[in-house]
């Protein structure tokens, strides 16, 4: 069987060829951006990669064109595919008809924290003698690669919010039928698909509709926008973490110590290089999942303590005379605040240096503008990259955060501001979902430079 895939190159749609290659399909591909470390990985793996989307791609006729979620009417591949009738499906209506249909799916949803908790609960599994398959929207370290096909019933899946395809307007988590579902959080986030919460919470709740009875759905019970949709009906038994049956307690002011305790009971502590509560937060859920799909609590916290965070979260680039470079995939007010707060409290009094990259389309339409400037409390300085074709000015932002900040039109010129104003201990911390010009190499370049 030959699938070509329309959009190749995006973290989901990569991991989808990855897995339909480990089924033994032909996979070819097309996307606007060719490039590594993507393109490579995919190559690595007998894939056939074309750049631009050209109808010729399309010939000699696949047996079924996949369609990522960036496609859009007009695009030349999709309007010949139409026009000549081909057969084609999302991508997560090809993940559920070609590889969920028969497995236990952990689905892993929610506004923040989707990708670290899914490569925690792929580990867990992995750890404990198992070999899971599993589609991240990063790549967990433990693994190396975005995606596998796996060998046990177990398939954590990365259940996402965001629509499937121009063709499919539901969330793509509507298609995975996940027996354990993590709700992590639930907060107002794609703008350009979404008109408000209230819209969010809805496919939310269709999300609810589909778990079976003999599942479970694993919440925060402090979040009220979670609690609202399970209370508009839910069919399934849930398992509720913080002020509830679960609970972790912090040890240390970072996080980066807890225990995990059950009905009051402490069964157990971890140790790693994680910090922040969002993370111990994400470790409870990773636990509590792992716990219904047959792996003791004790086992569970033993595979998180050698568990190693996926790429671009918290990920440090580089060491340079005392100056420590941080890549990370916050791009939300609330996650933007949280990584903050956990660098704050391990690195105490040392300056933190934020540089943002406010790259997502939520933020480019401005949904987030009045609460961005808080969510940057931590940093005591804050560099920002103006996006030429954004609509509002960041300027406003920087006059309302307390610590002194800048904008700029240019990587080259945030690399020679931080470059002059950078001391031994200091911490800059990167947050864009881009690849943000190459900016870290750059700056690591320039700061080893005589």
């Amino acid at each position: 069987m030959h699938i070509h895939i329309l959009g190749i190159c995006g973290t989901f749609m990569g991991g989808i060829a990855i897995i339909a290659r480990q089924l033994g399909f032909k996979v070819t591909g097309s996307d606007a951006n060719v490039y590594p470390p993507m393109s490579t990985q995919l190559e690595a793996q007998g894939i056939t990669l074309m750049q631009g989307y050209l109808p010729e791609h399309l010939d000699p006729e696949p047996d079924v064109v996949v369609v990522g979620n960036a496609m859009a009417r007009g695009n030349a591949a999709v309007e010949h595919m139409l026009n000549t009738n081909m057969r084609f499906m999302s991508g997560p209506a090809f993940l559920a008809e070609y590889v969920l249909r028969q497995r236990w799916v952990l689905g892993v949803s929610g506004t923040h924290g989707k990708t670290t908790t899914s490569g925690m609960l792929a580990w867990i599994l992995e750890h404990n003698g198992m070999n899971p398959g599993f589609l991240v929207g990063g790549v967990p370290c433990n693994f190396g690669i975005s995606a596998r096909l796996g060998s046990d019933p177990f398939f954590v899946v990365e259940a996402d919010e965001y629509d499937s395809a121009f063709f499919d307007k539901r969330s793509k988590f509507i298609h995975y039928g996940a027996r354990t579902l993590i709700i992590n959080n639930i907060e107002f986030d794609h703008g350009d698909i979404f008109e408000d919460l209230n819209a969010i919470k809805k496919q939310f709740h269709h999300l609810v509709r589909t778990v079976p009875g003999n599942g479970q759905i694993i919440y925060p019970d402090s979040d009220a926008n979670v609690r609202a949709v399970l209370e508009k009906g839910c069919w399934t038994p849930v398992a509720a973490f913080g002020d509830s049956d679960w609970e972790a307690r912090a040890i240390n002011a970072d996080h980066s110590r807890f225990t995990i305790a059950h009905q009051g009971k402490v069964l157990g502590e971890v140790t790693w290089n994680l910090l922040g509560k969002h993370n111990m937060d994400n470790a409870t859920a990773a636990v509590i999942a792992a716990q219904h799909a047959g792996i003791p609590v004790a086992n569970a916290l033993e595979a998180l303590v050698r568990f190693e965070n996926v790429k671009r979260r918290m990920e440090i680039r580089g060491v340079v005379d005392g100056v420590t470079i941080y890549d990370d995939f916050a791009h939300h007010p609330t996650a933007i605040a949280t990584t903050l707060d956990g660098l704050r409290n391990k690195v105490d009094g040392a300056r933190i240096i934020a540089v943002l990259e406010p790259r997502s389309n939520t933020m480019r339409l401005g949904t987030h503008r009045d609460t961005l400037a808080g969510s940057l409390h931590a940093a005591d300085q804050v560099l920002m990259m103006q996006p030429g074709d954004m609509s509002w000015s960041l300027e406003d932002v920087a006059r309302d955060i307390k610590a002194p900040a800048k904008v700029f039109n240019s990587v080259d010129d945030i690399i020679n501001e931080l470059v002059g104003i950078r001391k031994p201990g200091d911490h800059i911390l990167i947050m864009s979902n881009g690849a943000f010009g190459g900016i870290h190499e750059k700056l690591l370049q320039k700061l080893r430079a005589p």
